[in-house]
């Protein structure tokens, strides 16, 4: 008889276990809930998610980067958190998708919000970070410092609403539930929805300035970024896809669910279909129609979603150019020639070689939206900057666009009226960012000394697990290229590097600031801050290219503020943070080199009465959007920007 060892096995701990698993199967909803109650697509709505194996996942789920709380307030009860690493759950590849059962809904959102990040760290060549909390340093100078967060907290049922946002107070995710036509409705359970709201936890991860509502493009971008990273995660879905092309005969300009997000939660919330679509809609007739690029759209939108909407669009049609260039062969081959599909089903071996393209066009595109964020000013972005930022990270890349993949962008974009600023034409050298060589002027070159200073600290940081390391690796990086810099540019003898820094990163270090910043916006001279700046990211990627080849670049991102007046005819209208700077990017291959200088000049007086202007403009509907939605609430649009875009869901 053998002896009875299952006991140790199961509590040995899962980090000892030789042979680990290199990812963790989860069952999900493809889509939602309401898919799987109809007969077309019962049998595609289940999916399995293949996730980086965590050894350490704790009941919850709680693991290295998500920790699900389940907490009902409106029910005031906790819900047992499931365990995944329990024999029969393992066993099924965790729980079957279950409306009623508030383990699965746990399960979903790790499942879904762990897919989200895996693209996110592909994409970027890094592992990716929550956004710090700012807590107090010392009492006496009301300085802050930065405190790790490890895990985004996950609420499945944090509020009785139809309503789901993420807090970057809380660095968590919230999600709603509420009673529709046929039955509750959880948004914990739309994979779209948990899909977006990740996404904007780890876009303010990257960026915290993009929550700044200073023009219609901010709070625009956020939402339509958000967007198209659910979109493009439908494609990754093979099953799915496969359906839907052929049910469409190969056409994803028809009406399919490739192209919508939400579908439950936008019929039970009264919409004809789904909650946003990105190539059409569905008008009071209940027939869907193409929407046409429109140029004058963009002039006319001033609602987040609805302006993020034509940002989704753009992008979104240039990749169906793109599936449409890449299966136009195959298509010709199955239709002898002539252009014309034959009647009756297409053939399975076609359906597989159309989802193979449709899959790896919108990866391509998915990683590209993804990666394009390293190449954006630190604040204020627009939809202009975004798509220099679209052509440059694809161009470093892919320096050979054979598909034309930067075509397309480029083509839609225009079609759709987005331009940016300051450019002659819109072909794709005048769209890069241009090359960074002020940093050989005068002999200066502190930026490449500084990139120079850091190899030791950003090789640590590439290639340590622990994220609580990496953290604490870059904060140190953070610290030192702070010190350097001012260390460098702040002696009487260094005038000629210091006025190259300034045109190069935007900002203005000169001793005569305060003097010229009382000027510029017509502040106290008492009131402007001394001449400072904040190195606000240093940031490490390691990418590798589809010829194999291996890019090592870092990012830092520079700025500085100062205080400017909403209306300087009104000063009770109060203040704001108007701020400039630059994200620089290095490569760091052989002797570091300041490629690219991505820059917002603090001087900029175009820009200081442009943001005055709006904002201006937006502060009595601001009012009323927080009287409608949160009387008695103690919250507000700065803490909560989130909450109150998306209860306009």
């Amino acid at each position: 008889m053998f002896p009875n060892t299952s006991k140790e096995y199961r509590e040995e701990p899962a980090d000892h276990l030789p042979n680990l698993p290199p990812f963790r199967r989860l069952k999900a909803y493809a889509f939602d809930p309401s898919l799987s109650l109809r007969l077309e697509t019962a049998a595609i709505n289940h999916t399995t998610f293949e996730i980086p194996w965590d050894s350490k996942l704790k009941p919850g789920p709680r693991g290295d980067y998500i920790e699900v709380v389940d907490y009902d307030p409106a029910s005031g009860c906790w819900y047992d958190p499931v365990d995944l690493n329990a024999t029969h759950i393992l066993a099924q590849d965790g729980l079957p998708p279950s409306q009623g059962n508030p383990q699965f809904h746990q399960q979903m959102v790790y499942a879904v919000a762990m897919n989200t990040i895996s693209n996110f760290q592909r994409a970027l060549g890094r592992q990716v970070m929550w956004s710090s909390r700012d807590v107090p340093a010392s009492k006496a100078t009301g300085a802050q410092r930065d405190q790790y967060v490890p895990t985004l907290r996950i609420y499945p049922h944090a509020l009785r609403a139809a309503n789901a946002y993420y807090s970057p107070k809380k660095k968590a995710l919230l999600f709603g539930y509420f009673q529709g036509p046929t039955g509750t409705v959880f948004s914990c359970l739309s994979q779209d929805i948990v899909v977006h709201e990740t996404t904007h936890a780890l876009l303010d991860g990257m960026h915290r300035r993009y929550v700044e509502d200073n023009h219609p493009d901010t709070l625009a971008f956020h939402e339509a970024f958000a967007d198209l990273v659910a979109l493009f995660q439908h494609f990754t879905l093979p099953e799915v896809l496969k359906h839907q092309l052929e049910r469409t005969r190969g056409n994803l300009e028809a009406h399919t669910l490739l192209g919508e997000l939400a579908q439950e939660f936008g019929e039970a919330t009264g919409r004809y279909g789904a909650l946003r679509s990105a190539i059409g809609e569905i008008g009071p007739d209940g027939e869907w129609h193409l929407i046409k690029p429109n140029p004058r759209r963009l002039h006319e939108a001033a609602a987040p979603h609805e302006r993020g909407s034509i940002l989704v669009a753009a992008v979104f049609s240039a990749f169906l150019a793109i599936y449409k260039a890449r299966t136009k062969g195959l298509l010709a081959i199955a239709s002898a020639g002539s252009g014309k599909l034959p009647e009756g089903i297409l053939h399975p071996s076609l359906i597989e070689a159309l989802a193979l393209q449709a899959t790896k066009t919108a990866r391509h595109f998915l990683y590209m939206s993804i990666r394009a964020l390293d190449y954006c000013p630190p604040f204020d972005i627009t939809f202009g900057d975004y798509l220099r930022a679209l052509i440059t990270a694809d161009y470093d890349m892919v320096p050979n666009d054979k598909y034309g993949y930067r075509v397309a962008l480029i083509e839609s974009f225009r079609r759709w009226g987005i331009v940016p600023e300051g450019l002659k034409t819109l072909s794709e050298e005048q769209l890069r960012w241009p090359y960074a060589k002020l940093e050989y002027e005068h002999g200066w070159n502190a930026l490449a000394a500084v990139a120079d200073n850091l190899k030791e600290l950003i090789s640590n940081a590439l290639y340590v697990d622990e994220r609580k390391n990496v953290f604490d690796y870059l904060k140190d990086a953070r610290i030192k290229t702070h010190e350097f810099l001012r260390g460098a540019l702040t002696r009487k003898e260094e005038q000629a590097q210091r006025e190259a820094f300034m045109k190069v990163t935007g900002l203005n270090l000169s001793p005569e600031i305060k003097e010229v910043a009382s000027q510029l916006y017509r502040r106290p001279e008492k009131a402007v801050e001394l001449p400072s700046f904040e190195v606000h990211s240093v940031l490490p990627t390691l990418r590798v290219t589809p010829d194999g080849e291996i890019k090592k670049q870092l990012i830092i991102s520079v700025t500085q503020r100062v205080a400017a007046d909403i209306n300087r005819d009104d000063p009770s209208c109060g203040t704001f943070d108007f701020r400039g700077g630059s994200t620089l990017i290095f490569d760091m291959d052989g002797d570091p080199t300041l490629r690219y200088a991505i820059t917002r000049p603090i001087g900029d007086q175009k820009r200081l009465e442009a943001i005055q202007a709006y904002k201006s403009a937006r502060s009595e509907k601001r009012f009323s959007l927080r009287e409608t939605y949160f009387s008695g609430l103690s919250l507000s649009l700065e803490e909560e920007p989130f909450c109150f875009l998306h209860d306009e869901y």
